[in-house]
């Protein structure tokens, strides 16, 4: 079961990959300003909620996305994180995951027994171009964590992600932008990326191509509807038409 946790909502923009930030494109059009950050309190206390006959509600095995609408370690939500902690800690029958831009703050925000990394929860850091992979992943390294993720998503440039790749990279997801400002995405930067994690023996996920993708010279306009990759019954390509021509999109293991 797959569930999304939002324990507080907003964020303030960071780097290049915020400019068209897909959470202040939603609060636009209720004329919510997405910069100020607030305490999801319906939500807060999400993977600890139970049932009339004191069964949790989510089951164990529950894999929460957590704080896709925000940054987990957003400065505005440091009163609030070690609960989050907590409840992660309860939960050791489920899984989360969450994604940062804020790596370089984990260490004045991670728990105090979190030694090598908690079993259950998966820190993925983003890396939209080659200045933030440069910044963010040596400090990612670092870090004792028991499982990594690197998001090039998204992806507004040609990545140098090899000095990076390792054993210690479970996987790399890369994708285009979305929404109507969307700067594009070269089919040669996500190819370029993918054979960076076939020589390192990194799992590559190619996760959408966003809204304008660009191969070949040929501009390609991708509905939201149908820019999401979904792997093939053999777990490795899936071929997505558009009028313009064939897109390819990979999922390997």
């Amino acid at each position: 079961m797959d569930a999304t946790w939002n324990p507080w909502h907003g964020c303030h923009k960071l780097s290049e990959g915020c400019r068209n930030c897909y959470v202040y494109r939603m609060d636009a059009r209720y004329d919510k300003d997405a910069s100020v950050v607030t305490q999801n309190e319906a939500s807060f206390f999400l993977p600890i909620a139970k049932k009339r006959n004191g069964e949790y509600k989510y089951p164990s095995g529950t894999l929460f996305y957590t704080c896709f609408s925000s940054d987990f370690f957003v400065e505005e939500a440091d009163e609030w994180r070690e609960d989050c902690w907590e409840m992660m800690r309860k939960r050791s029958d489920c899984q989360f995951f969450l994604i940062t831009k804020r790596i370089d703050r984990f260490a004045l925000c991670k728990p105090d027994d979190w030694g090598e990394g908690y079993e259950n929860v998966t820190i993925a850091v983003t890396t939209e171009n080659q200045p933030m992979a440069d910044y963010r992943l040596p400090i990612y390294l670092a870090l004792p964590m028991t499982r990594r993720v690197i998001v090039c998503e998204p992806l507004l440039e040609a990545i140098d992600l090899a000095p990076y790749l390792s054993a210690d990279i479970a996987e790399v997801t890369v994708g285009g932008e979305s929404g109507e400002r969307a700067r594009p995405c070269h089919y040669e930067w996500v190819t370029s990326l993918r054979e960076q994690c076939v020589a390192a023996g990194v799992a590559f996920h190619f996760h959408q191509t966003g809204a304008n993708f660009i191969k070949e010279g040929r501009v390609y306009q991708i509905p939201k509807s149908s820019n999401t990759s979904k792997p093939n019954e053999r777990g490795l390509i899936r071929s997505q038409k558009t009028e313009k021509g064939e897109l390819l999109c990979w999922k390997q293991e």
